[in-house]
């Protein structure tokens, strides 16, 4: 690396060393090149004409193999293999065993480099643990751009000049507009070898300790959310800075050889190769919070940020954060005054950092593929959250234009803030109580902020989801008492435990179903296990203290559930009376309704229930047999539809002769044309997102009651897909403000 001569003439003499050193016929190195093409750049042993001539697709034989799966292989009978390709330009066919290794560069591919002999040998661990050693080396001669040029390099990415827009999915609603800044830190390690081991281990002990202390003054320090399952984040984040294998595996690596950066690098390279393709969403949000890791302590250990991780004053004043995916804390490293939007490559809704994100109020997007081969520092983009796609590198025309839109949502957030402290109020007197839909303690925060009437839906989930452990009943209790802290009076409704399906625990086991969103979930998990549901009403019933409790039970499918359920929670109501502790002001027990079986057993589900809430999204996947997971069908069916309206203004209608309440929570109640829809079939109680509070509650001042709900009736009877342009066409005729 640090000898004279070409790129070129580096390679080879590396390539005889090993070959040498190794005792091997063969050394032979490709290079990735454009369009995913592994060339073969210098073989020690094989013919010469074939260096820059032999060629090899990803996947494509042994050395493809080893490329596509970023991991190394050993074979003492090569030939024997099914994936062996046979190149006769080569000269190959007298070599029998084959050794070759991944050259990883920021857990990417770059090359392969392999040996052979022609005996069939069986190459040791030790002697794959050189190559990789060595491969690290050559990474850094590739990224150097020596042996190809760095507009290659740059095509490998895929990058490109022209104006690109990224699908995704929406994680955190919001628009916004920036400049890229790549969180994908890479540390040029100078000094691969030592032959001082102690020194190196004592080097790796005083930044992991400096890591430590680095990690719990954040800790001290974050005022994210006020501490609830954002702390919890970051404390679960801190004992994975003190993961015993993962020092362990570090330390290995500097015995061997290495120097402490190196060696931390080589098990971060290793550890993204190995979980490349994992697909166990807890699984991968560890690696990630592990690359976070690895990179804290490469900074602690080089003393710099690490390309691509700029100091404050060196990032722009509007910042789109773009990566791959990320740990919780690195968020918190940004300035939060400059930071505008998050766009990741991988990421879910339940994604450590987007939780953070959504305390911040950072429009969110995740899924984002290809994203980071699209984009690169300083280009513009657009994220545009709601409708889930970044425009990265948009024309003049398209920024001038998202420049009015922002500039026209600023008005309309002012616009929503005037309207805080008014009624939900139609033009002919009708109120519509409006709630927020949460799970976070920043949610709660959005209470005053908007004026709403209350929580109409706390998902008590999310904390049991954010935890790195089962969450006991003291904890329980003291998050449940904040919310209702928090509320200030305002009333609450608790839903109980929906876990299952796609909302996983980590601590909990779960397995594969076919169906998962009519599997085992929600209260049918909860009646199997009933400590869960039970732990959780005591808590409750702890938290409420001389107020009012209001809670609800999940996928509800029959009465005799709901029976069930009401009678443990009967049963933790007397167990604390026995034990002489304060009962609730008054207990308001209801169910959603998400299941259409129930609306079959309607009559003696009302002599049960304080109230209802229709649980739309769930509903209307039921009711139409659609998975709303399934990009081909899930904007197939319509809740406006006249299945859909009569439905739901059936449900309406029964509940209102019965002077039962009756709401519904699902994602159409923060639609300003859904809800205008809803309030017509007979609904009065609406609970969405917080920032759906303003748009809903300004379509309801602009809205005559009698005019839609008439209009709507004479909509029943016709036999069409949808009512939605016939009910838009109507607000625009009456004025509504949709």
């Amino acid at each position: 690396m640090a000898g004279e001569g070409s790129a070129q003439e580096r390679l080879d003499k590396i390539a005889g060393i090993i070959a040498t050193d190794l005792v091997a016929e063969v050394c032979s190195i490709y290079v990735l090149r454009a369009g995913e093409v592994l060339e073969l750049f210098t073989a020690t042993g094989l013919k010469p004409t074939a260096v820059h001539n032999t060629r090899l697709q990803m996947g494509e034989g042994l050395v493809g193999t080893i490329a596509a799966n970023a991991r190394p292989m050993a074979l003492s009978d090569a030939q024997s293999h099914p994936k062996f390709a046979y190149r006769p330009e080569t000269g190959e066919e007298i070599y029998h065993s084959l050794m070759g290794v991944p050259i990883l560069r920021g857990g990417r591919v770059q090359g392969v480099l392999a040996v052979q002999n022609r005996t069939q040998r069986h190459y040791t661990d030790e002697e794959a643990e050189t190559l990789e050693t060595v491969a690290m080396v050559i990474a850094e001669l590739i990224a150097a751009g020596e042996l190809i040029s760095a507009e290659e390099l740059h095509a490998v990415e895929g990058a490109s000049l022209l104006p690109v827009t990224v699908a995704g999915v929406r994680l955190n609603a919001g628009v916004a507009m920036g400049e890229a800044v790549l969180h994908e830190p890479r540390f040029v390690i100078e000094e691969l070898v030592s032959d001082n081991p102690e020194e190196e281990q004592q080097r790796l002990k005083e930044a992991v300790d400096e890591m430590h202390g680095a990690i719990d003054a954040m800790l001290q320090a974050t005022d994210v959310a006020n501490g609830g399952e954002h702390r919890d984040i970051l404390e679960t984040y801190r004992m994975f800075a003190e993961d015993a294998g993962w020092l362990a595996r570090i330390g290995e690596a500097i015995d061997s050889g290495l120097t402490a950066e190196a060696a931390v690098e080589k098990v971060h390279n290793d550890t993204r190769a190995r979980f490349r393709n994992q697909r166990d969403p807890y699984l991968r949000e560890r690696l990630h919070d592990l690359e976070d890791l690895a990179n804290r302590l490469l900074q602690h250990l080089t003393g710099t940020e690490g390309d691509g991780v700029g100091a404050e004053w060196e990032l722009p004043e509007n910042i789109i954060l773009v990566a791959r995916n990320m740990g919780p804390a690195q968020l918190l490293d940004y300035d939060r005054t400059r930071l505008r939007g998050l766009v990741l490559e991988e990421g879910s809704a339940t994604t450590h950092v987007a939780i953070v994100a959504r305390a911040l109020d950072i429009p969110v997007i995740g899924r984002a593929t290809d994203l980071l081969d699209n984009v690169e520092p300083g280009d513009i983009v657009i994220v545009d959250a709601d409708e889930a796609e970044a425009h990265i590198r948009p024309a003049e025309d398209v920024q001038q234009a998202f420049t009015e839109t922002l500039r026209a949502r600023a008005q309309r957030v002012a616009a929503y803030a005037e309207l805080r402290n008014v009624p939900a109020e139609t033009k002919d007197g009708v109120t519509v109580s409006l709630n927020l839909n949460a799970g976070l303690f920043a949610d709660l925060q959005s209470l005053d902020e908007t004026g709403a009437d209350g929580i109409g839906l706390f998902r008590t989930e999310i904390p049991f989801m954010e935890s790195s452990k089962y969450p006991d009943v003291d904890r329980q209790s003291a998050l449940y008492e904040r919310v209702l802290d928090l509320s200030d009076g305002k009333p609450v409704v608790f839903r109980t435990l929906d876990i299952g399906g796609d909302k996983s625990l980590p601590y909990w086991s779960s397995f594969d179903e076919e169906n998962p969103a009519m599997g085992w979930r929600a209260i049918r998990v909860a009646l199997d296990q009933p400590v869960l549901i039970r732990h959780q009403f005591r808590a409750l019933i702890r938290a409420a203290g001389d107020r009012d409790l209001s809670l609800m039970f999940p996928m509800i499918t029959e009465v005799s559930e709901f029976d069930a359920a009401r009678a443990l929670l009967d049963r933790e109501l007397e167990r604390a009376e026995k034990r002489n502790r304060p009962l609730p002001k008054q207990v308001h027990v209801g169910t959603m309704l998400e299941v259409p079986a129930l609306a079959f057993q309607f009559d003696a589900l009302l002599e049960r229930v304080d109230f209802i809430s229709v649980g739309s999204n769930d509903l209307f996947q039921f009711l139409f047999a659609s998975d709303r997971g399934s990009p081909r069908i899930a904007d197939r069916y319509d809740a406006l539809s006249p299945a859909g309206l009569s439905f739901l203004g059936g449900l309406a209608r029964r509940c209102d002769d019965a002077e039962t309440p009756i709401g519904l929570c699902g994602e159409m109640a923060g639609r300003p044309l859904d809800a205008m829809a809803l309030i017509g079939v007979g609904f009065r109680s609406l609970s969405m997102a917080p920032s759906s509070i303003g748009p809903v509650k300004t379509m309801i001042r602009s809205l005559n009651y009698g005019d839609i709900s008439r209009y709507i009736q004479t909509l029943q009877s016709m036999p069409v897909h949808s009512h939605r342009e016939k009910l838009r066409e109507f607000a625009i005729d009456h004025g509504v403000v949709i």
